[in-house]
């Protein structure tokens, strides 16, 4: 019996951001968004930017000579208690957009930083 091929879940979604962006990155994905940064490989540590995680969630940021923020396109990250994680956003400067536009879901729209859109979301309770 063969092993079954073909994808199997997303393992990053990668971000830009400029150079010499990391310590505002780290305030803002580690203290407001309370992720964890992880180590990156030391190639890869070496030209800048700095990874995340929460839970099985990855997100990695990577410098960009030429940077321009991804205004449309965006990870959507799913949250528990979405009402008081957008809080916890304000609390710490993070302007937050509702949407109310998803069926089924509460939605909120951050900028990081780099300008980068991020989207939060929460399905209704059934």
């Amino acid at each position: 019996m063969t092993a079954s091929v073909g994808l199997a879940a997303v393992d990053h979604v990668q971000l830009a951001a400029p150079p010499g962006s990391e310590d505002a990155l780290r305030a803002f994905y580690a203290d407001a968004l309370g992720m964890t940064e992880i180590p990156k490989p030391p190639v890869l540590a070496a030209r800048g930017g700095c990874w995340f995680a929460a839970g099985p969630v990855q997100l990695h940021l990577g410098i960009e000579e030429d940077f321009h923020p991804a205004r449309k396109a965006h990870p959507g990250l799913r949250v528990t208690g979405i009402v008081e994680y957008a809080a916890r956003l304000e609390a710490h400067g993070v302007r937050t957009e509702w949407d109310d536009n998803l069926p089924g879901h509460r939605r909120f729209y951050a900028h990081d930083p780099a300008g980068n859109r991020l989207e939060f979301l929460e399905p209704d309770a059934a």
